[in-house]
């Protein structure tokens, strides 16, 4: 019957090919009265191409290590280890005036664009964005991005890694979905929207959709080694698919960004390599960029400004506490640079590295001071830092999933040198200028040299243009476009003295400010990042001329070592005039806009409804409970069996709050700073079918103002009231801190994604009854 039913289809098939040749050779043009064919003829068919990259087009792979000073990396005279960044600097070539924008978002988005920041609405971070044009986190389609132009010219695109160009509020499953990565010219996305995230819990997008890790800390998974196998993962795909078509991969780990987390082996390839201190540091440094070539001979190595301590000045428990700190971080950079070797040696592998342009920017700003003076680690119970013994005693943990740890701000000046300033400065070059490196062996020749034009970060997309042979348009998909800031040194391959083509570049981050011109920089410095000042206090900041201007030849003085304000008053004036000129063109005012509430579907509401399945709601879009008074109803059934799990969870193990029930009983906990700060417990056990839970909690009336409100929540300590009402049965229990908050993870319905909030159970602990309703009401 088989054998029947197959001879009976092949010749049905066989008639409907005679059948379409036969129509075939009708509809072919017939001859007429003379002979010929008609001028009608048929044309023969023909498939719609889509965009062809130029012919020659090389790949390309836009490298972007975040938050490391210029002098942390061998490389560039640095202590730390790293062969992948030495070996494209051999093969390629070294930039040591590249500038960037001192902070994260304002350096990618002018990266991504090539335009100034403020021109795309990021003066600042996304989650500081304010309702001011150069502020707002509204990258427009008038400033079309360097995947989207690549795209639409030919080229495959992926991005993986660290975003940070969305505006806060359109971080939810919601959307709009037009400034993610996929919206912006990627057609793939494997990483964290938000500016950190946790090298062990991370949480994680595919294109648009949220993932969680495929393993947990405790089967070794780390975040910069998964989007590392992602990007291999792709590289294979697109090789095997369309190996002819040129890609752009742009790879952007949060390494070297706080927290500073990675695996022990690499911590200990650098214990006792910075108990010498950050002052000999500096001076060991400054002599191996000498003899390196990376700095001019007659450099000059800046002092250590006001405010940081002397290392000689600390104790020996605290030199031990914050050597291991520097240990940490140099552990976590070696391993950023191992990972990126990872993906680059799968592009040898596929024979594809000889027409691969390789741009590798290590650090999106200077060495980042925001640890404070003293690091971060181990927290007390008001959210400040615990006494250096109990620091100390736990140190060993450092780089685990235990904390979110930060080093000491000298660190982070020893790793800028020989400059003055860190991240947030865009006063002085140690916030602004950063280590790029560039290979591509089919057209660098004169490979292992070392090019000193200024350059900027929004010169890259215009360099990437002229070396694929694109022409930047005019128009795209029907917008007028912004036109490019930056200007492509594909000229400094062949012609090393040539001087810049960049003659104008204004700088303004947190209130600091800078503007150059031809060698000239004059700077405004308004508060160092660890002071208590800057884009992360909510203001309102009426001192910013608070310090006097400062004036530097870099044409003479490459560290900015002399300041000439006094000697060149005109040369200065000239430069503030043309300073507000760029900065009023740009939008860059106000330099420090008021943080105020930022838009959000959540803005005006007291009441939410929240039903199974909403998961992944960032902290800072959704309802804001922490500190407040407000009421959680739960409307939940419980099965015959089982019937544990997260009902409501906010936060992590480092803060927050959670609602579930295990062992029948209704618990609800509150993690302050990575510690229980209140618990209470349903006395009574659950019975199987429906149950409505009610949960007050009132903050104590007789310390309103406490926990200092920051961007990333409130601190300290302010105790309160908690009444747990079960099926009618009401108790109640005095909690010592309802501040629980945690600035990285989100709110759960049903389940604790990512770290968990309570030590009591293991993420994701999803409830498995069921859920009818959870109602959040502010009070």
């Amino acid at each position: 019957m088989k054998n029947r039913t197959l001879s009976v289809m092949a010749a049905l098939l066989l008639l409907s090919l005679r059948s379409l040749s036969a129509q075939a050779q009708t509809n072919q043009p017939q001859p007429n009265a003379e002979g010929t064919h008609s001028a009608t003829a048929t044309p023969a068919p023909e498939w719609p191409k889509g965009p062809q990259a130029p012919k020659g087009a090389p790949n390309v792979v836009l490298i972007l290590i975040d938050d490391v000073g210029f002098s942390a990396t061998a490389t560039f005279g640095g202590a730390i280890t790293t062969p992948t960044f030495d070996g494209l600097a051999r093969q390629g070539l070294r930039y040591n005036e590249f500038h960037v924008n001192s902070l994260c978002s304002p350096t990618r988005a002018a990266l991504l664009s090539g335009r100034n920041n403020h021109e795309v609405g990021f003066g600042t971070v996304a989650e500081a964005a304010s309702g001011y044009p150069g502020y707002n986190a509204q990258w427009g389609k008038n400033a079309a991005s360097l995947a989207e132009v690549l795209k639409a010219n030919g080229y495959s695109t992926a991005a993986f890694g660290k975003w940070h160009n969305t505006p806060l509020w359109e971080t939810t499953s919601a959307g709009p979905f037009d400034r993610w990565p996929t919206g912006r010219g990627f057609e793939h996305f494997y990483g964290f929207i938000q500016g950190a995230d946790n090298q062990y819990y991370p949480r994680l997008f595919r294109d648009t959709v949220p993932v969680e890790p495929g393993s947990t800390p405790q089967e070794g998974y780390n975040l910069t080694t998964d989007i590392a196998n992602d990007a291999i993962r792709w590289l294979h795909a697109h090789d095997g698919i369309a190996p002819d078509k040129p890609f752009f991969l742009y790879f952007a780990p949060g390494a070297v960004h706080t927290p500073l987390q990675v695996s022990k082996q690499w911590i200990d390839k650098y214990k006792g390599h910075f108990d010498q201190g950050w002052d000999k540091l500096r001076e060991e440094t400054f002599a191996r960029q000498k003899q390196l070539g990376v700095i001019p001979a007659n450099a000059e190595l800046t002092p250590r400004p006001a405010g940081l301590p002397a290392w000689d000045s600390l104790s020996a428990d605290e030199q031990q506490l914050v050597a291991h700190q520097a240990e940490v971080f140099a552990g976590f950079a070696e391993q950023a640079d191992y990972e990126v070797g990872r993906v680059l040696q799968a592009i040898r592998e596929e024979g594809k590295s000889d027409n691969t342009l390789v741009l590798e920017i290590f650090g999106d700003n200077g060495g980042s001071a925001e640890g404070g003076i003293e690091g971060t680690d181990l927290l007390n119970d008001a959210g400040a830092p615990a006494t250096v013994p109990e620091r100390l005693a736990v140190s060993d943990e450092l780089g685990s999933e235990v904390f979110m740890n930060h080093y000491a701000a000298a660190w982070a000046w020893a790793l800028g040198t020989p400059f003055q300033g860190t991240k947030q400065d865009a006063s002085h070059l140690g916030g602004t200028r950063d280590p790029l490196v560039i290979s591509w062996p089919a057209r660098i020749k004169n490979t292992g040299g070392l090019r000193s034009q200024f350059q900027h970060v929004n010169d890259v997309a215009p360099t990437i243009y002229e070396a694929a042979g694109i022409k930047f348009p005019d128009t795209f998909e029907g917008i007028q476009q912004i036109p490019l800031e930056g200007s492509s040194f594909l000229y400094t391959f062949d012609h090393p003295d040539e001087p810049s083509h960049h003659h104008v570049q204004y700088f303004a981050t947190s209130g600091n400010r800078a503007i150059y011109k031809d060698g000239w920089w004059a700077g405004d410095r308004y508060a160092w990042t660890w002071e208590p000042k800057g884009a992360f206090t909510l203001g309102p900041h009426t001192d910013l001329d608070r310090h006097p201007w400062e004036l530097y030849n870099l044409n003479d003085d490459y560290s900015q070592a002399h300041d000439l304000a006094a000697k060149y008053p005109e040369k200065l004036k000239e430069l503030q005039v043309l300073f507000n000129q760029e900065a009023e063109r740009n939008h860059a005012y106000p330099l420090i806009p008021t943080l105020a509430q930022q838009p959000s579907s959540f803005n005006g509401r007291t009441v939410f409804v929240f039903r199974e399945g909403v998961e992944r709601l960032p902290n800072r879009v959704g309802p804001q409970l922490v500190g407040r008074p407000h009421q959680i109803n739960a409307d939940v059934v419980i099965p015959a069996s089982g019937g544990d799990g997260v009902i409501l969870a906010q936060g992590s193990r480092y803060g927050g709050y959670t609602l579930f029930i295990k062992d029948r009983h209704v618990i609800y906990e509150v993690n302050a700073y990575g510690k229980r700060a209140g618990r209470i417990v349903s006395t009574e056990p659950l019975a199987p079918g429906p149950a409505h839970i009610e949960l007050q909690v009132t903050p104590d009336a007789a310390t309103p103002n406490a926990g200092a409100l920051t961007i990333l929540g409130p601190r300290g300590i302010r105790p309160g009231k908690v009444q747990l009402n079960v099926n009618g049965t009401q108790q109640e229990e005095e909690f010592a801190n309802i501040l629980g908050a945690s600035p990285t993870e989100t709110l759960d319905v049903g389940s604790d994604l990512g770290s968990p909030v309570s030590t009591e159970y293991a993420s994701p602990n999803r409830f498995t009854g069921s859920i009818k309703t959870v109602t959040i009401e502010l009070k």
